[in-house]
């Protein structure tokens, strides 16, 4: 819940906005909108492109925040709260740095792929 809080605090520091929104904008922009599954049918496995369901969108793109924060975190000198504040800001503005918009284009790359 600390590591929360700093978070939001650091949020705000840095955009001056509602650290909420801003949270709730990353969520909405680093969930991808279309994943795909492993089909099999007579032992031959393919994977078919497949929405994914608003519940999962949301799960998603917070698993993919929290991930790419803990993985900038590691044996680095920037604490948990700073890395998970610029993952949100990133991403709620789209940007490429963002380990989330990074993975949501890369599933989304290959759910066209396998249309």
């Amino acid at each position: 819940v600390r590591l929360v809080k700093h978070t939001l605090e650091i949020i705000h520091l840095l955009t001056d906005q509602n650290p909420l929104q801003v949270v709730i904008d990353a969520v909405s922009k680093g969930a991808p909108r279309e994943d795909s599954t492993r089909v099999g049918s007579g032992g031959v496995v393919r994977r078919q492109a497949v929405d994914v369901s608003p519940m999962r969108r949301v799960n998603e793109a917070i698993y993919l925040m929290c991930k790419g924060a803990r993985e900038a975190a590691f044996r680095n000198l920037k604490t948990l709260p700073e890395c998970l504040a610029d993952e949100i800001v990133n991403a709620s503005k789209g940007s490429s740095n963002s380990y989330a918009i990074k993975k949501k284009d890369e599933v989304e790359r290959v759910a066209k792929a396998n249309r």
